[in-house]
């Protein structure tokens, strides 16, 4: 290894246990302090400049290593900007073609924009915008204390937002009104609802015709536990719906979700522990496997700690490459600390 690797080494290792604490207390408190003050306070999208650092290898102990278990690694992005609103990413869906994406803020913010490639490999983000989210009243949805947003899924021209702090989801007609679509609440069965503090709606997933479960809008907790210690989900609308339980092991919490092109489910997980420090992985489920009253599991496709480029990761997105592959894109939500950082990570997944 080079004087840099080792150093990067050294100093990721140091900081494990700052790290850990902070993600451990924004996750705990739900809340950032001063976080009021980064709400946006007009409707209006605004243009923001979008600064990246490319992240050429994942394993920080071995650069040259680019397959991580059924993954391999494409590229990253270390994103900054001037703009005091960004940060705290925890969700993106990126656009068939790879490059458009739509993203959210956990205090109640659009984020959305172009990736760039070089090849296959990210090389910044162009046309960025930020924007508040809209409640049904036009007003900005964090006025009310909506703003623990969590959570995106797509139906063509719609979207949907889970909102954590209130256990709600929102609907927004994305493709008539772009970031000004105002957002109305859906029906939501009532166990949703009576989802513990800060461990509700962390990912959502919309079932497109073609598949089983066509319509079906499938919301799985963080860490809302049912009886027997399994995360809880829930089937929304669809043939069938009614609630699902997600097997929990390893102390690992669910940050997001995302649908392979084949139908199953994707997961994203994460572990933090004042010992263990930070752990992320990713676990597939199978869609035919997720019904009323289930209790469904799956493999491990991936794992990975604080001796790779990882840091918060909260936001999965799946998109097919131009060569028909899949790719995985992950995003970090960096709690608007100066010691995390806004990661954008690309792997492509072999499938089995």
């Amino acid at each position: 290894m080079t004087d840099r690797t080792l150093w990067r080494c050294g100093l990721v290792w140091r900081n494990r246990r700052i790290i850990t604490a902070v993600i451990a207390s924004a996750s705990l408190l739900g809340a950032v302090p001063g976080a009021a003050q980064l709400l946006p306070s007009v409707a209006t999208p605004l243009a923001i400049e979008i600064r990246s650092e490319r992240v050429t290898a994942f394993d920080v102990r071995d650069p040259s290593r680019r397959q991580f278990g059924l993954l391999e690694f494409r590229g990253g992005l270390v994103l900054r900007s001037p703009h005091r609103g960004f940060g705290g990413i925890s969700a993106i869906r990126v656009a068939a073609d790879g490059a458009h994406f739509i993203a959210l803020s956990d205090k109640g913010s659009w984020f959305r924009g172009r990736l760039l490639y070089e090849g296959t490999r990210p090389s910044g983000i162009a046309d960025a915008e930020m924007a508040p989210m809209l409640g049904a009243n036009g007003k900005p949805l964090a006025a009310r204390g909506w703003y623990d947003t969590e959570s995106i899924a797509v139906d063509g021209d719609t979207l949907y937002v889970g909102i954590e702090r209130v256990h709600q989801i929102v609907r927004f007609n994305y493709g008539k009104e772009g970031l000004l679509a105002r957002g109305r609440p859906i029906e939501l069965p009532s166990a949703l609802r009576s989802l513990p503090a800060n461990r509700g709606l962390e990912a959502l997933v919309f079932v497109p015709r073609g598949l089983a479960l066509a319509g079906t809008l499938i919301a799985i907790s963080e860490r809302g536990l049912d009886e027997a210690g399994n995360i809880s989900g829930f089937l929304i609308g669809g043939p069938t719906p009614g609630s699902f339980a997600v097997k929990r092991n390893s102390n690992y919490d669910i940050t997001d979700a995302a649908l392979l092109p084949g139908g199953d489910v994707l997961l994203l997980e994460r572990r933090f522990g004042w010992d263990s420090g930070l752990a992320v992985r990713l676990r597939r489920i199978a869609l035919g496997d997720i019904k009323p009253g289930a209790l469904v599991d799956g493999p491990i496709l991936f794992d990975a700690d604080l001796g790779y480029e990882i840091d918060n990761m909260e936001g999965l997105s799946v998109h097919r490459g131009a060569g028909g592959e899949t790719v995985l894109t992950l995003v970090s939500d960096d709690n608007f600390s100066t010691v995390q950082r806004t990661l954008l990570l690309q792997f492509m997944l072999a499938e089995p």
